[in-house]
């Protein structure tokens, strides 16, 4: 696991071990995630009103249900700067992923986005199957190739072919994606990796069961990463320093080679429990 020369939390590099596991071969598309609405009467994250009371300084009028959708800007900005391109809306969510008058059709095949990860947890329980671990989710992304720096070799698009769906273009304001594909595209759109898995890496950004830390745990018992606690994965710089944070893995179609490395199966990032975004999926696990 791990990767140096990238971003600090990814190394240091080390051998971890796991179990045998089945993994989905997609992320958790539209169509599917529907079916499991439509079962249980799920009700997600970002189609409830945050409190106020659990958000100091939250006015009463922000409290309403939304999530986080990309924005492109009309120009250039400083990257190096803050996120503008994020835009909190209200009435964003799984059948609204670009905003209250948005809507699926056309979707259907593209992953879910706009799901917690209670969400993703209970999608995965009334399916069976569990969210996997980082160190499960990065075996699987590499695809049999122990060390390589992407998920098909160390060429990011070998002979000039893309291999996953990531920013073309100038992020974060000029996009040369083909009609309809500025944003997510239909799972299976590139090719598989040597375990058969599509869009383990680019796409959507997935949920893994770890909580985050800085630094990687290193092996525990029998080869298995050492546990980190929900209090150990909050952040104090944040606006929300009480709220833990989970691993997750693979990139997204908003990564890129001017800003962000992180379309490979050593990259991680930390994301709040709290938090739902317009490039953030999931896919499941069932383990032998």
């Amino acid at each position: 696991m791990g990767a140096e020369g990238f971003y600090a939390d990814e190394g240091p590099v080390r051998r971890i071990t796991v179990g045998d596991f089945w993994m989905d071969e997609t992320p958790v598309t539209n169509r599917q995630f529907a079916a499991f609405v439509a079962a249980t009467g799920h009700v997600t994250q970002a189609e409830i009103a945050p409190d106020p009371r659990d958000y100091p300084g939250m006015h009463p009028d922000d409290a309403q249900p939304g999530s986080i959708v990309f924005t492109p800007p009309p120009a250039p900005v400083d990257t190096a700067g803050p996120p503008v391109w994020w835009t909190f809306l209200h009435g964003a969510d799984w059948r609204r992923p670009w905003g209250p008058d948005s809507d699926l059709v056309g979707l259907e095949d593209h992953p879910v986005v706009h799901v917690g990860v209670e969400d993703a947890q209970a999608y995965a329980a009334w399916a069976g199957k569990a969210l996997p671990t980082e160190a499960e989710w990065e075996y699987a992304a590499r695809g049999g190739l122990d060390g390589a720096t992407y998920a098909w070799g160390e060429e990011l698009e070998p002979d000039g072919r893309p291999m996953a769906k990531i920013w073309a273009g100038d992020f974060p304001y000029r996009n040369l994606a083909p009609p309809g594909l500025e944003r997510t595209a239909p799972v299976g759109s590139y090719p598989a990796n040597g375990h058969g898995l599509f869009d383990m890496i680019g796409n959507v950004w997935e949920w893994t069961a770890d909580w985050y830390a800085a630094t990687p745990p290193a092996a525990g018992c029998c080869g298995a990463p050492a546990k980190v606690a929900p209090e150990d994965s909050r952040d104090a710089a944040s606006p929300t320093p009480w709220m833990p944070r989970r691993v997750i893995k693979g990139g997204s179609h908003l990564c890129a080679p001017s800003y962000c490395q992180r379309y490979r199966p050593a990259a991680r990032f930390a994301q709040a429990i709290d938090t739902t975004t317009s490039h953030l999926g999931f896919r499941c696990i069932v383990r032998l």
